[in-house]
């Protein structure tokens, strides 16, 4: 990959991560406790505003609603119940399409992974899905046990990492099902740097 294409990719993993950023040092900064958790939903509120892209539709119209319901009622549960509903509903969306027999993964990612077969895709797309419920299940059980800081800092930090190493542990089947990154990396290597 040339270093404008990793330039360029770093900068957009900043823009699509950096509302995240900003709630965490929001929070951070406006002190613990109810006044920190709304400063800090009102910088996330603010921040995810400036930078909205197609893929994050969703996500934003959810953060606006639930941070304006955590603002207006004062409760910072509201924005913790956020990444539940979007975890809940991406699963269902790839449980609904593997019920079709659709992998909904290979319409929105399938540049991102060259050759892979429909095996593959609808492999990826049941593991996600799995993950997804997870995710939920695990952002509940954060949330009702655990301090908003504490919940804070693992759903940042903790979350992040676990995806991370939920995407290299697909790769050996990935792999197995014609993935090619030598494709991916040609690919990308011939975009344009906008």
């Amino acid at each position: 990959m040339s270093e404008a294409n990793q330039k360029g990719s770093s900068w957009t993993m900043l823009l699509d991560y950096g509302p995240l950023l900003v709630f965490f040092i929001a929070y951070k900064l406006a002190g613990s406790g109810l006044q920190g958790s709304l400063v800090a939903t009102l910088a996330f509120m603010i921040a995810v505003v400036k930078r909205v892209s197609p893929m994050v539709w969703v996500s934003t119209v959810l953060i606006l609603g639930f941070g304006a319901i955590t603002l207006y009622l004062r409760d910072p549960m509201f924005i913790q119940m956020k990444p539940t509903v979007i975890y809940v509903g991406f699963a269902a969306l790839l449980g609904a399409g593997l019920l079709r027999g659709k992998a909904l993964l290979k319409w929105l990612f399938g540049p991102v992974f060259p050759g892979l077969d429909e095996e593959g895709w609808l492999k990826l797309s049941r593991n996600w899905a799995l993950f997804f419920l997870a995710l939920a299940v695990a952002n509940e059980v954060m949330r009702a046990t655990l301090t908003f800081d504490t919940w804070l800092t693992l759903k940042v930090w903790g979350v992040t990492i676990v995806s991370i190493l939920f995407a290299v542990a697909n790769m050996p089947m990935l792999l197995r099902h014609g993935l090619d990154p030598d494709k991916k990396a040609e690919a990308i290597a011939d975009t344009p740097v906008e």
